[in-house]
């Protein structure tokens, strides 16, 4: 997921019971292994993002959306809080169709 600044985002999914492992990175960008300069100024079309593996038989998508939802405002575009910038927007990935497109159940 993308929602802001990583750090916080991560904090928060990491201390959810079922969630296995979480891992900082960018992501929806044209330049392979981008660094946090190119990122930060907004040359790599980056966003943060935070990688959440989970036991799905723990903690189930409806949950982690809610922490998604709860931890950002994804109607403020390309900003969160003080952080603005394009690599701050916010955004669900998902790894198999299993878990996307997660649309229909997100909050409208």
């Amino acid at each position: 997921v993308a929602a802001g600044c990583f750090w916080g985002v991560e904090l928060a999914f990491a201390r959810l019971p079922g969630v296995i492992s979480t891992e900082v990175g960018y992501i929806g960008g044209s330049t392979p292994r981008p660094t946090y300069s190119a990122v930060s100024k907004g040359k790599s079309g980056h966003a943060e993002a935070v990688r959440i593996i989970f036991d799905a038989s723990t903690i189930g998508l409806t949950t982690l959306f809610g922490v998604f939802f709860d931890v950002h405002d994804p109607t403020t575009l390309n900003r969160q809080g003080n952080d603005v910038g394009t690599q701050y927007r916010s955004a669900i990935f998902y790894s198999d169709e299993r878990q996307g497109p997660p649309a229909p159940t997100a909050p409208q």
